[in-house]
């Protein structure tokens, strides 16, 4: 028998509390779950810092990879199985890609990634088709199933209904994290009717589509995710902690480039401080090495490097106003100005921090990024694209939502037993006096 098509001797589940049970019956997918790549996911919280903010948030990306897996399984074998648009030997490489979509992230994600400009994707394809366990595995199907399923995931595939599967606005990733982050942050906003939605999927050529049936249950799908965005995802306060967190990383990088004499030497930095990361580090970086440093720089001579540790592992965060970059320049810069005044840097004390959402969208001809719209199979058999069916959506298409806030040390402004009437114009200008 061909490994893709191998059966274990019993079925192995997972309890799960978004899905009731993930089942795993392929050979190939136990294997790949074993992997010490797959393995790291647990050691990756799925919101990085929200955990600070909503404090049931601590559920990893390996849970979350599991649940997108389960998604595309029961697609696969219970909505699209002999239905003459799915082929079933796309069965194995949907899966994979399901199960590995996320296997590059680094720890704290979108932060890390910011400082040290990497790229997710890019890790999930190097661990596919590298030196690792998880390529090994995949060499088993075939030579080329690797780069298949890299494909996928890279959404250059030319099975464009596998890749929407993936990635397209509704999608196994979104469904899942949409319904597993409401769960786990104990908010009733990601919650929608998949059960609804998975019955009225139809698979064609270039991607799934809806039955118009089914239409409602992806309006609450949109509005759900638009909740989630506002209420969980841009959390004020888990953007303040995702702003120490950043600086923190940023202050040991400059002290790094300054020859700095750390007391506990970031061994585990060097390679990101250079440009030089490998593949075999990056997959060793886990979000336990990395508040393990926070700890111990908790005791590093640099105030900066100190102070901002000590906020981020006790949770001192910044406090933040409401802020109008366009309007509001002039004040940012008096602001500045006066921080430096007062001894206390603005490059890691001032931030502005900004966050932005499309909640729904489809490909304008002109424009640079295609958006694969939603599509709505009508009774006569037509296909049209969802913002033309329903008013709900057609309200919020194209229309980006913006917020900016800026972000700053209340205790140290505070504090009058230095450079008190400095301190008193901040907190004018802040309008917090």
């Amino acid at each position: 028998m061909a490994y893709s098509a191998e059966k274990l001797s019993e079925e192995k589940v997972f309890k799960d509390p978004v899905h009731r049970y993930i089942h795993v019956r392929d050979r190939v997918i136990w294997d790949l779950i074993g992997t010490k790549e797959f393995q790291r996911l647990r050691r990756i919280k799925q919101l990085g810092t929200t955990y600070l903010t909503f404090h049931g948030a601590e559920h990893s990306r390996f849970n979350h990879s599991l649940g997108v897996y389960e998604i595309v399984r029961r697609i696969s074998d219970d909505v699209f199985w002999g239905r003459p648009e799915w082929d079933e030997e796309d069965r194995i490489l949907t899966l994979c890609a399901a199960l590995l979509h996320d296997l590059g992230h680094g720890p704290f994600s979108h932060s890390f990634e910011k400082v040290f400009d990497l790229d997710h994707e890019h890790y999930t394809r190097a661990i596919i088709l590298g030196d690792t366990e998880v390529h090994q595995v995949l060499t088993r199907v075939s030579a080329d199933f690797p780069q298949k399923v890299a494909d996928v995931i890279a959404k250059t595939s030319k099975n464009k209904l596998v890749v929407s599967l993936i990635s397209s606005q509704i999608d196994a990733d979104r469904m899942d994290y949409l319904q597993r982050d409401a769960y786990f942050t104990g908010v009733s906003y990601g919650h929608f009717d998949m059960e609804r939605i998975l019955r009225v999927m139809r698979p064609r050529e270039d991607q799934v589509v809806i039955k118009q049936s089914g239409m409602h249950a992806v309006e609450d799908y949109i509005m759900s995710r638009y909740q989630m965005y506002w209420q969980v995802y841009f959390h004020p306060v888990t953007r303040s902690a995702e702003v120490i967190l950043t600086k923190i990383l940023h202050r040991a990088k400059d002290l790094h480039e300054q020859k700095y004499r750390f007391k506990y030497d970031p061994i585990h930095f060097y390679s990101l401080f250079n440009g030089e990361i490998t593949l075999e580090d990056y997959i060793k970086l886990d979000e336990a090495i990395i508040l393990y440093y926070f700890q111990m720089w908790q005791e590093e001579e640099d105030p900066i490097l100190k102070d901002l540790c000590c906020r981020f592992m006790d949770r001192n965060l910044y406090k933040y106003v409401e802020f109008d970059p366009a309007k509001e320049y002039k004040k940012l810069a008096e602001l500045s100005a006066l921080f430096k005044k007062a001894g206390i840097d603005p490059e890691y004390y001032l931030v502005v921090d900004s966050s932005s959402d499309l909640p729904y969208d489809f490909y304008r001809p002109g424009e640079e990024e295609e958006r694969l719209p939603i599509h709505l199979l009508l009774k006569n058999g037509d296909i049209r694209e969802l913002s033309r069916e329903s008013e709900i959506v057609d309200a919020i298409s194209g229309k980006r939502r913006t917020d900016h806030k800026l972000y700053y040390p209340a205790d140290f402004i505070a504090d009058d037993s230095k450079k008190p009437n400095i301190k008193k114009q901040i907190r004018t200008l802040l309008e917090i006096d």
